[in-house]
């Protein structure tokens, strides 16, 4: 109880501040402001802990007005606003774009844009506007220009600020390498320095039309990291360009300060658009080249190293032996009995009997270790560094847990196992011997058993 209550105390105060800043930039009307982060942490925040924290937004709008130039009547008008404008946008994109995981597809990402971004602030805007129309806090001959201000602002918040709050919320942590966290750096410390160039008034040209040189920027943080990064880095360059616009520099400067903060909105929305788009899609692809490169060397039903894979693991440690002069080894294990099991129960008790001795090879190997399924009820394991005796450990340990697993049918293998270079030098030689072993095996088992 005390836990939700201090997030909600957390979000109204985040929330407040956020309003506060915005409101320092409303121009043209002290209630409307071009940057307006608040709807971006409304969004966030009702997709990532649900409906119920709206109390906390609620007053958190309120206080912000209130202590602006509201009244308590327009400063509950606008905050009702802003409350239902999150619940809309937060309703919407969990019913038709998968709520906090929107940024995963393409799809879902055009779905969050027009429904957040644009449709769901509508709501804010309409009833914002008219509630200080009512109130006296606003000319009715100035309602469309207001509007517009009030909007633009909402729909920046969901489009820059949302989007970067929800994927690190979602992917916190950070799996980076040291060549990636090098690049990481070098890509904020590019996004700085061009958003000085072209909004910060570095150059002796202050006002060139250079706002075309943040792109390249943005399609280097798609394709190097991901969608994370990429809104990262539109946020970054975000507060750059308010801050050299307002003070009079970059491409954007108009007559009045509400004008340029319009039009460098307009343009920070797109291009977070088409950024996180592109990142979405730059995603995608290297999961689908991932998902391709995996079916290529792995056994669709148990999950283990196809005969591929096998055969690359083996000619690597045949390698790694010849260059170290360490031994290795194979151990076959063949499932005893398939076809009765197949006969009897049915294939898919077959198949769930071959996915009974996967997952004991996945508890039984190391993480150096290669387990693979390469035929029909045939696994393999590869065993870099080990002798015969461990090897021999390895298998009658595996063969010791299939038959105990408690599972019905009750199942067994039969297993061989071979050392490199002892009992072959090639791959081929290696397997085959590792092979009679184990027939040699399996028939001495028989034998025993028709004995009985």
């Amino acid at each position: 109880m005390l836990k939700r209550l201090g997030l909600l105390v957390a979000i109204a105060g985040a929330y407040f501040v956020a309003g506060k800043l915005g409101l320092r930039l409303a121009f043209f009307n002290p209630s409307a402001t071009p940057v307006w982060g608040p709807t971006g942490i409304a969004l966030a925040v009702l997709l990532l802990a649900g409906y119920d924290v709206w109390p906390a937004i609620f007053v958190g709008a309120f206080l912000v007005n209130l202590t602006t130039v509201g009244t308590v009547t327009t400063s509950l008008g606008i905050a009702a606003g802003n409350t239902i404008e999150g619940l809309v946008g937060a309703y919407l994109v969990n019913r038709f774009a998968r709520g906090r995981w929107a940024f995963e597809r393409a799809r879902n990402v055009f779905r969050f844009i027009l429904l957040a971004g644009l449709l769901s602030t509508m709501v804010s805007a309409t009833v914002g506007v008219t509630t200080i129309s009512l109130g006296g806090l606003a000319r009715w001959t100035d309602y469309g220009s207001v509007w517009l201000t009030w909007w633009l602002g909402d729909v920046v918040g969901d489009l820059v600020l949302a989007p970067a709050l929800i994927l690190w919320a979602v992917r916190r942590h950070v799996h980076w390498s040291r060549r990636q966290a090098l690049q990481a750096l070098a890509l904020l410390g590019a996004v700085v320095l061009v958003g000085l160039v072209v909004f910060g008034g570095i150059l002796p040209v202050k006002n060139y039309p250079l706002e075309f040189l943040c792109v390249p920027l943005f399609l280097w943080a798609a394709f190097a990291f991901g969608p994370r990064e990429a809104v990262t880095a539109v946020l970054v360059l975000s507060g750059i360009a308010i801050w050299g616009t307002l003070r009079g520099f970059g491409p954007f400067r108009a007559v009045t300060p509400n004008e340029s903060l319009l039009l460098l909105q307009a343009f920070m929305g797109v291009t977070a658009v088409m950024t996180l788009t592109l990142a979405v899609v730059v995603s995608e692809r290297k999961a689908g080249e991932d998902r391709l490169r995996l079916l290529a060397v792995s056994d669709p039903l148990t999950g283990l190293a196809n005969y591929r894979r096998l055969t690359e693991a083996l000619e690597a440690e045949i390698r790694r032996s010849n260059r170290t002069d360490r031994p290795f080894a194979v151990v076959l294990l063949d499932l005893d009995g398939l076809k009765k099991v197949n006969d009897r129960h049915g294939h898919m008790v077959g198949s769930r009997a071959l996915c009974r001795v996967a997952e004991i090879l996945h508890g039984s190997c190391r993480g150096v270790d290669t387990a693979a399924r390469f035929g029909g009820d045939e696994f393999a394991v590869v065993l870099p560094e080990t002798g015969e005796d461990a090897a021999w450990h390895v298998a009658r340990r595996v063969a010791e847990r299939v038959a105990r697993d408690g599972e019905q049918p009750a199942i067994t293998v039969s297993v061989g196992v071979a050392v490199y270079p002892r009992d072959g030098t090639t791959l081929e030689a290696l397997l085959s011997a590792a092979d009679q072993v184990l027939y040699q095996s399996k028939a001495r088992r028989q034998a025993k058993s028709r004995a009985r």
